[in-house]
């Protein structure tokens, strides 16, 4: 059970992140348990862990700022191993270098710092920058599966669902790939091909009028036909 100097210290820092945040950091305690903190650290622009949520747990000790914490993280990172304590001088791999003025804050900043760094230590492990890059990307995804993480970090996961729907945006409006230059021509010619055969159906059109204008008989003609031949037929009747 924690002692009440314990309990107090760690009430106090937490106030003091909600007043005034860590860039990079965030820290809350487990609701049922004040010595189980819960961080996500937020991978630094410029390295291989941008665009990387990180989340993880500090266990305190009862007689806590007199003794260091152990630190471990749940996220797969590329850089330690998951749920494997990480030796750090601000954890309880090494009781004799810690100082009890160390807080919450100093510590997840310390251990954001040293993420970010490629020295080897007990829990380390060695990835490639496109490992850790590719870590980074599926991170949010992973730590939105945890019960306990969508509890404590709503906010998170509202970023989850944004970034979700940004993702449908972007491939529904890519369903309608560009024409490539080759298709983009075949097209044109397609088009002229076109062109050119309606300018040929025009031009047999208008010669096959201008044919018919030329064989039919004037209609003078015509009229003067049709009036002798009501004569020749009319001589008969006058003759009787």
């Amino acid at each position: 059970m924690a002692e009440k100097a314990c309990i107090k210290r760690l009430q106090k820092e937490y106030r003091a992140l909600c007043k005034v945040p860590v860039s990079h950091v965030v820290a809350r305690p487990s609701p049922n348990d004040i010595l189980e903190w819960h961080y996500v650290l937020e991978g630094s622009e410029g390295t291989p862990f941008a665009g990387g949520f990180y989340y993880g747990k500090i266990k305190f000790p009862p007689e806590y700022p007199y003794k260091p914490p152990g630190i471990t993280m749940t996220t797969p990172n590329g850089r330690f191993v998951t749920q494997k304590k990480i030796c750090l001088s601000m954890s309880d791999f090494h009781p004799e270098s810690w100082n009890p003025m160390w807080s919450v804050s100093s510590i997840l900043t310390g251990l954001l710092s040293f993420m970010m760094d490629n020295s080897p230590t007990t829990g380390s492990v060695n990835t490639s920058v496109a490992e850790k890059q590719g870590l980074a990307k599926s991170s949010l995804a992973f730590n939105c599966k945890n019960a306990t993480f969508r509890k404590l970090f709503p906010e998170y996961v509202e970023k989850y669902s944004q970034q979700q729907v940004a993702e449908e945006e972007a491939a529904t409006q890519q369903t309608t790939p560009e024409d490539s230059p080759q298709e983009e021509n075949a097209k044109i010619e397609s088009e002229k091909s076109i062109g050119l055969k309606k300018e040929s159906i025009q031009e047999v059109g208008l010669k096959e009028r201008r044919k018919n204008k030329k064989e039919a008989l004037p209609g003078w003609i015509v009229l003067l036909l049709v009036s002798i031949v009501g004569v020749v037929m009319a001589l008969p009747l006058l003759q009787l």
